[in-house]
């Protein structure tokens, strides 16, 4: 049998389905729906092979965000709808309910499609601009989250009122619905606003450094979206804040301290206060071979000598004169030493001060600023500093205040006991 012949039988085949229109038009429609079913294959291989093959080159190396991100996949997944829409006309004995429904379907797949297109656009375009300097400091994705929740909505109104034969714009009375609406989403635009403050005020970026000890937030940013603000903390646990509560209530962020170039120790020796004193002159002679004291011992003793003699004959009794104390001249020399250590920073505050005195002892507080802002680098110059201080105090005649402990009060204790042990014992009538 010749082609010719066969294309005659299936004319005279078709011609015979004339009597029979409800088969006629069904078996329509399923060719129809085969042949928009293979051109969607084709188009969907034609458009992602060219996309790939265009995405090879560096000037349009953002295609291949595009087609990981499956832009190009759900605008080819339009292609069947679009085949049915226009082909629908070409099917025989159809009649015109069937064709307005059928149209309406794939109108309404049409437009599916497009949003999640759109939306999958959306996602390409935070990849590409995750890329650029700016997303390290300024997050969008609050923003583009807004951005496909709005288009969700809008593309559901849409393909409603396809599939109901209506006018978007009669769905418009659900503005009725708007109390509603704001109480369902009350999380959603208080987190946006919030968003957009962070964001605007430049209060937050990904990366800081945040403290919040009421939600158990101490680590670095590592997420900021719409309804939520992730941050990991030291431990490598994962706290998500809610982003309304970074507005409405305080968290600390050390930004501020890493972008200065500096982080700053504050921390007391508590010196025991039984053991601050005048120097003797021979101490004062020894002092002045220290190197980080000959500038302040000179200029103090020029000071104090002057002090005195203005004071006449009564400078003679001792409580009249002015003399250096072994904790003022430990003072000088550990300020002295901050300043000329290689790890502190000189253009930052630096001084050793003498708090009130309490019933730990005398506290004298280190106060400066680092070098580095490193938490490794920085625990080890303070531990550095404070293990350098605490030995040398007893070349000043100080000591640091400690609470007894037991073998303090063993060791006190015990003596007495021996003793008593030792005595007569008293006899009794």
């Amino acid at each position: 049998m010749d082609i010719k012949q066969l294309w005659l039988n299936v004319q005279d085949l078709w011609g015979a389905l004339d009597e029979h229109p409800v088969l006629h038009s069904s078996l329509g429609l399923l060719v129809l729906l085969v042949v928009a079913l293979l051109v969607g294959r084709v188009a969907r291989y034609l458009i992602l092979h060219a996309v790939k093959l265009l995405g090879r080159q560096p000037a349009l190396h953002w295609l291949n965000d595009l087609r990981h991100n499956k832009v190009f996949h759900r605008l080819a997944q339009m292609t069947p709808s679009l085949v049915i829409q226009f082909g629908l006309y070409l099917v025989p004995d159809l009649s015109k309910t069937a064709i307005l429904f059928i149209g309406n379907v794939a109108l309404a797949i049409t437009i599916l499609f497009m949003v999640l297109a759109m939306s999958a656009l959306l996602n390409a375009l935070l990849d590409i601009y995750a890329r650029t300097e700016h997303a390290r400091t300024r997050s969008i994705k609050g923003y583009v989250q807004l951005a496909k929740m709005v288009l969700f909505v809008f593309g559901a109104i849409i393909i409603v009122a396809t599939l109901i034969d209506r006018s978007p714009l009669l769905l418009s009375g659900l503005g009725a619905m708007s109390a509603v609406i704001l109480l369902v989403y009350k999380d959603t635009l208080l987190s946006f606003v919030a968003s957009v403050q962070l964001t605007s005020n430049d209060m937050l970026r990904v990366g800081d450094w945040i403290e919040m000890p009421q939600v158990g937030a101490d680590g670095d940013v590592v997420d900021i979206t719409l309804h939520t603000v992730k941050v990991q903390n030291f431990d490598k646990t994962i706290v998500s804040i809610p982003t309304w509560r970074l507005m409405s209530e305080s968290f600390k962020n050390w930004r501020g301290m890493q972008a200065s170039g500096g982080r700053r120790i504050k921390r007391s020796l508590y010196i025991d206060a039984s053991g601050v004193r005048f120097l003797r002159d021979d101490e004062e002679v020894r002092m002045t071979q220290v190197h980080l004291l000959t500038g302040y011992i000179g200029r103090k003793q020029a000071e104090l000598k002057a002090w005195n003699e203005a004071q006449g004959h009564s400078a003679q009794l001792s409580a009249n004169r002015r003399r250096m104390t072994n904790l003022g001249t430990f003072r000088a020399y550990a300020l002295a030493y901050l300043q000329s250590h290689p790890d502190i920073q000189p253009n930052m505050t630096c001084m050793v001060r003498q708090m009130q005195t309490t019933a730990q002892g005398v506290p004298l507080e280190i106060y400066c600023f680092t070098r580095t802002t490193a938490w490794a680098d920085y625990e080890r110059i303070q531990g550095d500093i404070f293990d350098y201080l605490l030995a040398v105090l007893p070349e000043f005649g100080l000591s640091l205040y400690q609470q007894p402990s037991g073998n303090d009060l063993r060791a006190g204790v015990l003596p007495a006991l021996a003793g008593a042990a030792q005595l007569p014992a008293i006899e009794t009538a």
